[in-house]
């Protein structure tokens, strides 16, 4: 796919985040994990850029904001404490080779398996932590491939997932789908390749965006970073990811993407979250938002994300 080279630069350069980098050399231009550009990328993350800010604010034994070792500690207050940054870190490529990151994998493997102990546990929360975990590198974990066969085991028969206990999925619930996104493809069972099938044809039965008798409106604004939120972007990501680019189920949501583009080839971030239309609910906790970027002007990130898709829908 042919990108305009001034975007390119902006993406490749030397004023861009090195996640981006990664993001934009691994999922645009298809370049592999021996490529020079790609190594020197992965080498800068946790050392420059967004990466390292937030690694800035960690305490010696692995944890954001709120000490302790319990699900509440880790995980309050919202989008800021342990979990939460954990999610992000993983989603900008930080991987356990680095010393700061093992001791925030320790967290989380503790924190899922009070996840997997607990019947009434959010579901979302588990499976947004095996999906960090297996982009950290702990794949072959214990813990993990236990989070594994829950998520398989939990499937709806509609094949979707719920974060809380229902007999239907809901698109809201995308974490089931990408912690199998994370794993490679050549290390995925046949039980695995039917559960990502089985979500698929749920996401593109409902075109990504239909479901209930109102247009959800926060689905329809990007945002960065995602924590446990959806949007379309996300759908897109994964689906482009796993090889669907090519269903003609994807056209809308496709549309909906070039509409958000840019005069100058570039998107842009909508919202930050929460970003939540439950009109009268309001959230128990307090949430505070985590930026990288400003809103509304053109930003490195959904702009590599969005190149990756059309990228991924052009291969097919």
């Amino acid at each position: 796919m042919r990108v305009d080279p001034k975007i390119r630069q902006w993406l490749t350069g030397p004023k861009s985040d090195p996640s981006v980098r990664l993001r934009f050399l691994a999922e645009v231009e298809g370049k592999g994990p021996t490529d020079a550009g790609v190594r020197r990328a992965k080498e800068s993350i946790g050392r420059t850029g967004w990466a390292s800010w937030l690694l800035g604010f960690q305490y010696p034994d692995g944890h954001w904001v709120t000490p302790g070792t319990s699900t509440r500690e880790l995980m309050r207050p919202r989008l800021v404490s342990t979990y939460w940054v954990a999610n992000v870190l993983a989603d900008l490529g930080m991987e356990r080779s680095d010393p700061r990151i093992r001791r925030t994998g320790e967290l989380i493997l503790g924190l899922q398996e009070q996840v997997l102990a607990d019947p009434g546990s959010d579901h979302c929360i588990g499976a947004n932590a095996t999906r960090t975990l297996i982009q950290f590198g702990y794949l072959d974990h214990p813990v993990v491939q236990r989070s594994l066969e829950w998520l398989i085991r939990s499937q709806k028969p509609d094949g979707g997932w719920h974060c809380f206990p229902s007999r239907s999925g809901t698109l809201d619930c995308w974490e089931g789908l990408a912690a199998l996104a994370a794993i490679p493809e050549g290390a995925r069972d046949a039980a695995t390749r039917r559960a990502i099938e089985r979500n698929a044809e749920f996401y593109l039965e409902r075109r990504l965006m239909r479901e209930g008798k109102q247009r959800y409106e926060p689905w329809f604004r990007i945002h960065f970073p995602n924590h446990y939120h959806y949007d379309l972007l996300v759908g897109l990501r994964l689906l482009a990811r796993l090889g669907y680019g090519s269903d003609p189920r994807l056209r809308p949501a496709l549309e909906w993407l070039a509409s958000k583009r840019r005069p100058d080839g570039s998107w842009a971030l909508d919202a930050v979250h929460p970003d939540e239309e439950f009109g009268n609910f309001t959230w128990p906790q307090v949430m505070l938002p985590v930026m990288f970027e400003p809103l509304h002007e053109r930003s490195q990130w959904a702009t590599a994300a969005a190149l990756g898709v059309l990228a991924g829908v052009a291969s097919k």
